[in-house]
């Protein structure tokens, strides 16, 4: 080869045209051929014709015994890296896949709020009661008043019972019957003296009594009973003073028409709209939706009491009335509910079927009963 063959293009037919590599049948470029430094321009500088084998091993590498291509050609050269790539053998970055849609669920059908008990029983008791309680107030007062303190003896023994078997807690009931009768009826024949005098014996009673067993829990038990001695027949009083005036038949049942319609108020209307929670932490069921409805309900039967039923009433003492039995019945609730909350149970007893015990429909009896006696007081007088 002459020296006008430097830098010459390649022959006809040795060469594709660029871009598509060498043509068929031409001898394959070697090392043979760049040894003599003529070099095809760049952009058409074939790249070595390589087999087609795996770049890495597999399966198939050991059964047939082929040898792998990795690294340089000849062991002298340096491996540098080609501008073009083989696409046949590159990974291309797989797209995670979507996953399919799924079938279409089935909405469930909503649900019916529960009432939460069995109101069919419920209102059979409560029509019971109802009927007992009117027959009593204006037949005889002094029934109405055997009424009250039965009530108040088995509160008592369902709240005795209740202390001693979640706390271990030993209330004396004897003494605790029969000192919260006695205030019923003191407060009934003496007044608020008698009630008193009533409260302070037994609270006297309930110590000498606990002596009887050994001192471990002494200050607990007596504790406990004089707490039980106060919250039920001594706040049950109230109803025997507000009977003993001129028209007490009918304050004992504006007492009782209220706080019952309180009740109703706050259940209807938080059953139905309820859904801001009044206090989770000591009775999730209440709502202050509820509430709202309690004081609406209780001011609108406060005023139509008072004035048509209570001698000297106003519609207007009537709404302040029915506030505060509002008011004082939801907290009488929520007392008991901590109570409750305290011993690990949900009602106090199983006697009257769709209310649970005594107990639980003394709630907010018992506290509102000294309130509305005062306010009774201050509207019309004590007689």
């Amino acid at each position: 080869m002459n020296d006008s063959s430097w830098g010459a293009p390649p022959q006809a037919g040795y060469w594709g045209p660029p871009g598509q590599g060498p043509v068929a049948g031409a001898a394959p470029a070697g090392p043979a051929y760049d040894a003599y430094g003529a070099q095809p321009p760049l952009e058409t500088r074939p790249m070595p014709i390589v087999s087609d084998v795996p770049a890495s091993g597999g399966d198939q590498d050991d059964d047939r015994g082929a040898a792998r291509l990795s690294g340089p050609l000849f062991r002298d050269e340096v491996p540098t890296p080609t501008p073009q790539t083989n696409t046949q053998h590159t990974q291309q970055p797989q797209k995670p896949q979507e996953p399919m849609p799924s079938a279409p669920q089935p909405v469930p059908a909503p649900q019916k709020k529960s009432a939460g008990r069995d109101l069919g029983a419920a209102i059979g008791v409560g029509v019971g009661l109802g009927a007992v309680i009117l027959a009593s107030l204006f037949i005889v007062k002094a029934v109405f008043v055997g009424v009250v303190a039965i009530a108040v003896v088995v509160g008592l023994w369902e709240l005795t019972k209740r202390l001693k078997e979640r706390k271990g807690i030993k209330a004396p009931l004897v003494p605790l019957a029969v000192g919260g009768a006695a205030m019923v009826v003191a407060g009934y024949l003496r007044g608020a003296e008698g009630a008193w005098v009533a409260m302070a014996l037994t609270a006297l009673a309930i110590l000498v009594w606990r002596m009887t067993e050994p001192p471990d829990g002494y200050l607990r038990d007596v504790t406990a009973g004089a707490f039980a001695a106060f919250y039920v027949p001594f706040l049950a009083t109230f109803v025997s003073l507000m009977l003993t005036a001129d028209d007490g038949p009918w304050r004992v049942l504006t007492f009782l028409l209220l706080t019952v319609v309180s009740d109703t108020g706050a259940y209807a209307i938080g059953w139905r709209f309820g859904s801001h929670k009044l206090a989770p932490r000591i009775s999730p069921g209440k709502t202050r939706e509820g509430l709202v409805g309690a004081v609406t309900f209780a001011m609108a039967a406060g005023a139509l009491c008072m004035e048509f039923l209570i001698d000297g009433g106003t519609w207007w003492q009537g709404l302040l009335l029915g506030l505060a039995v509002a008011a004082s019945a939801t907290l009488g609730d929520l007392g008991e509910s901590m109570i409750k909350r305290d011993l690990g149970i949900k009602d106090m007893g199983t006697l009257l079927p769709g209310h649970g015990g005594i107990m639980d429909r003394l709630d907010s009896l018992l506290p509102t009963a000294p309130v509305v006696w005062l306010l009774f007081v201050v509207f019309v007088g004590a007689s």
